[in-house]
């Protein structure tokens, strides 16, 4: 098949700092070119090349004149072009142009939470337009039938993956290192990686370490994200320093770096308040096998099951909920070290990124070509060789060493 895929539009593909839709695309495209032929196309961005091949996959980056239609600059660019499946990711507004600029090719949407699906007519017609829509979870699919019921019979589950060569366990000496660069060695570690804004939690997540911190002194939250706004994010140090709650910022890491933030941590924390449709960074932090804690809400249920492979706060809202199962993982640490085996070991039975190729090539109707690629690289659903350099894209320079996850200190929100 030759297949293209469209991007949203404001982050290049592969993102220079991140973009969850991005890095996803990247990761399912580097994979889909074992046995396809994959055109990926996004926005053009400083330093990036308009055109470049990857094997059978090349990326097609578009420039955008100041005023301009991204899409429309998307549909001129392929202009003559034929293809056998158009997957678009994450704007149903998207469809309706696709479909009129290639009538007769069968055109999927993949989405990947409710950001971009209000509800209503206009929505509904959209989706309407494509002849699959994908969603990242059983949640979202529920949600989604129950807000446009006209398109319950094109619904699917593809759910993403991690890539099992970067997100790893840490040898002892790697985290060692990590730990003394960041001024861990003595600090029970707790883990927050996201974005910073309201509707992730971490309000939640400061006042919870309070409460934590009167049994277990030595817990520090470790911040690896920046602000969705400045507002938030200084009425997160705000509160951190009245709660008395000693914060290390990481900042915003690129996607290559993620892996040492996991590495660092005791316990990883997901404290989302709203439906989260499917929590990449959970999965990641399981396949480093780090014990995970996470609210009971959306398509994180799909992932994490409580008390086999992680711990679920049902009473999510509440910081004296998160309080009292942080205070478990540091207490019982044969716990902790049982859930982490075996959230690394759900990680690569379910998530692999390969298994993600495989679903979506099935749906387009050959996944033979990635089952015979399967086969060859000797791998059962994990990351695949060579095509396992997932994400694997060129940032700054020394991203990749033990000190790029940031500052050295510990500071109670300074």
């Amino acid at each position: 098949m030759r297949i293209l895929m469209i991007a949203p539009g404001p982050i290049p593909v592969p993102p220079v700092r991140g973009g969850s839709v991005e890095i996803c695309m990247s990761a399912i495209a580097r994979l889909l070119r074992e046995g396809h032929d994959v055109v990926l196309v996004s926005r053009h961005f400083p330093g990036l090349a308009s055109v470049s091949q990857e094997g059978r996959l090349t990326f097609l980056r578009v420039r955008v004149p100041p005023g301009g239609s991204y899409i429309r600059a998307v549909i001129a660019s392929l202009r003559g072009q034929r293809f056998d499946r158009i997957q678009v990711d994450n704007r149903p507004a998207y469809v309706p142009m696709i479909r009129k600029a290639f009538p007769r090719t069968p055109v999927s949407i993949f989405l990947q939470s409710l950001t971009f699906t209000p509800a209503g007519k206009l929505t509904e017609a959209r989706l309407g337009k494509a002849d699959l829509v994908l969603v990242n979870s059983h949640s979202l699919e529920k949600h989604l039938t129950v807000r446009f019921p006209a398109v319950k019979g094109k619904l699917h589950t593809v759910h993403l993956g991690v890539d099992f060569e970067q997100f790893r366990p840490p040898l002892p000496e790697e985290r060692a290192d990590l730990r003394r660069i960041h001024g861990l060695e003595d600090h029970y570690a707790v883990l927050f990686a996201g974005r910073v804004i309201p509707r992730k939690g971490l309000d939640v997540l400061v006042r919870a370490m309070r409460v934590m911190r009167r049994s277990v002194p030595n817990a520090v939250l470790v911040i690896a994200g920046s602000s969705g706004t400045v507002r938030y994010g200084k009425s997160i140090r705000l509160l951190a320093k009245r709660e008395q709650v000693p914060v290390k910022f990481l900042g915003k890491l690129p996607h290559t770096s993620m892996q040492h933030a996991y590495w660092l941590a005791d316990c990883f924390v997901c404290p989302s308040q709203l439906h989260e449709a499917f929590g990449l960074v959970n999965v990641e932090a399981m396949a480093t096998g780090l014990s995970c804690a996470a609210s009971d809400i959306g398509g994180i249920p799909e992932i994490i099951v409580d008390g086999a492979n992680g711990l679920l706060v049902k009473n999510y809202r509440s910081p004296e909920a998160f309080a009292h199962t942080l205070i478990r993982l540091a207490a019982e640490p044969e716990l902790a070290a049982r859930l982490g085996v075996a959230a690394r070991w759900t990680a690569q039975e379910q998530f692999g990124w390969l298994r993600t190729a495989e679903r979506l090539a099935g749906l387009y109707g050959d996944p033979g070509p990635l089952i015979m690629a399967k086969e060859e690289m000797g791998k059962d659903g994990g990351s695949g060789g060579e095509a396992a350099k997932i994400c694997g894209e060129q940032v700054e320079e020394n991203s990749g060493a033990p000190g790029a996850c940031g500052d050295s200190a510990v500071s109670a929100a300074d």
